[in-house]
């Protein structure tokens, strides 16, 4: 089992999604996606790692095709013409072509008329998988303090990874204690949208 951490620069529910049930990662931090495996944990700091965003034990790892047609991950195709922020949030926007290659639906990361915004696409297909977690703690704004005896996981550009044995066994032991699902809201989310709230 490794341990995955890294600052999460723009906390909106869109990566990571933690909506519907599931925390997903589909979109940014390449580098993770393409090397976790199932069993591990991947913890989300705020900018100056004071604060946990999330936590998650991936379960699953998909390839892009498997997220488009996955079940349950339906859900989690944006609607970018809906009111509710939630559906615009979503992160499985790459449906796979019959000739090979993706088609990126409007979302986050198309550009603003909602043609396909070639630089995110690369970047995020460039991570060749998709994290999903069953098992996570989503806080958003009003994460908790990380813990002293977890400052090891403070990181600054790019992600951490290289623990010893002892301090992966320290983080999944606080994985374990945390109280799980959704717990608060997106630290950029609007105040009068209630719909971060799973029903």
């Amino acid at each position: 089992m490794r341990v995955f951490s890294y600052v999460v620069v723009s906390d909106s529910g869109f990566a990571p999604n933690p909506f519907h049930g599931q925390c997903t990662l589909a979109s940014c931090k390449p580098l993770i996606r393409r090397s976790a495996e199932p069993g591990d944990l991947v913890v989300g700091l705020s900018s100056r790692c004071e604060h946990v965003v999330y936590a998650m034990r991936v379960g699953r790892v998909l390839d892009f095709d498997a997220f488009w047609s996955d079940e349950l991950a339906a859900a989690k195709r944006p609607m970018m013409t809906t009111n509710k922020v939630r559906d615009r949030r979503g992160d499985n926007f790459y449906e796979p072509l019959p000739g090979g290659g993706f088609r990126q639906h409007p979302s986050l990361h198309t550009n603003e008329d909602g043609t396909e915004n070639q630089k995110h696409l690369r970047r995020d297909l460039g991570g060749e998988h998709v994290l999903v977690g069953d098992r996570f703690a989503y806080f958003g704004k009003d994460g908790p303090p990380l813990p002293s005896e977890l400052a090891f996981l403070r990181a600054g550009r790019g992600h951490r990874c290289k623990f010893s044995a002892e301090q992966v066994r320290v983080v999944s032991d606080w994985f374990e204690r945390l109280p799980q699902g959704l717990r608060g809201r997106p630290a950029r989310w609007p105040a009068d949208d209630s719909s971060w709230k799973d029903p």
